[in-house]
């Protein structure tokens, strides 16, 4: 599965991303401690977290998530965009929350680390 089918599939918010087609997802991680990610967290994940500041790049950079996926209509400031842009890190929101989007991922195919 890869980032564009999983954003046409939940409706979801692109923040921040190009060539959604060409990233793929293997599974999920839902954590908003970042200590904790970068302990479990898997190589091509699409991580849910509340987090918006610009820390939540360096760790999805350094686990090569597929996606960071804010819930709740969260957005990060205009610095978190733009660096996710200059760093080709993939933003989405959605206005569902960790649990429902989860679920639906989880029907989809999707799997914990």
């Amino acid at each position: 599965m890869n980032v564009n089918e999983i954003v046409k599939s939940l409706n979801l918010e692109v923040i921040v991303g190009e060539n959604l087609e060409s990233k793929s997802v293997k599974g999920v991680y839902i954590c908003d401690l970042l200590s904790n990610v970068m302990a479990h967290g898997q190589q091509d994940d699409l991580w849910i977290t509340i987090q918006t500041h610009q820390n939540i790049l360096a760790v999805a950079s350094l686990l090569n998530f597929s996606a960071i996926l804010l819930p709740e209509n969260l957005l990060p400031d205009a610095t978190t965009i733009e660096k996710a842009k200059a760093q080709g890190i993939i933003i989405l929101k959605s206005p569902e929350g960790a649990f429902n989007l989860a679920g639906k991922l989880y029907e989809m195919g999707l799997r914990g680390s």
